[in-house]
């Protein structure tokens, strides 16, 4: 099976490469046409500010990293769902990852966390114009 191509559409010389990625397709391919997902530079500048979180806002340092981005996952607004555990002990998320969250709404999620950084006196470790 051949490994997926992404196209960003920048102009023309792009369009027509995905056109003729498409014309020259298999039959049974399926062609996705999305709006951007989130950049490389914008995940590498989420982790250090989810590890500032958790190390200087009181409480948060009981949570992994991965708890916290949840937490704000679910602040944005995110549509998350929570299942039972197999055994019934507690529940876990399922739902929208950030792998999957647009440029824009990943902006979005980066200036939550400076908001609520700024409302806990957070200093980052990441300069703020990184990925921004």
């Amino acid at each position: 099976m051949a490994r997926p191509i992404s196209v960003r559409l920048l102009g023309d010389t792009q369009r027509a490469y995905a056109k003729r990625l498409i014309d020259g397709a298999d039959h049974g391919y399926v062609m996705k046409l999305a709006a951007e997902t989130r950049r490389d530079a914008q995940n590498r500048k989420l982790w250090p500010m989810l590890k500032d979180i958790q190390q200087q806002v009181p409480g948060f340092e009981m949570y992994p990293t991965e708890d916290i981005k949840h937490r704000f996952m679910n602040a944005l607004g995110t549509e998350m769902r929570f299942l039972p555990a197999l055994e019934g002990q507690g529940s876990f998320p399922v739902g929208l990852r950030t792998s999957e969250l647009t440029v824009e709404q990943f902006s979005g999620l980066v200036e939550l966390i400076y908001a609520f950084g700024a409302r806990h006196d957070v200093r980052w470790s990441e300069p703020r114009s990184v990925a921004a």
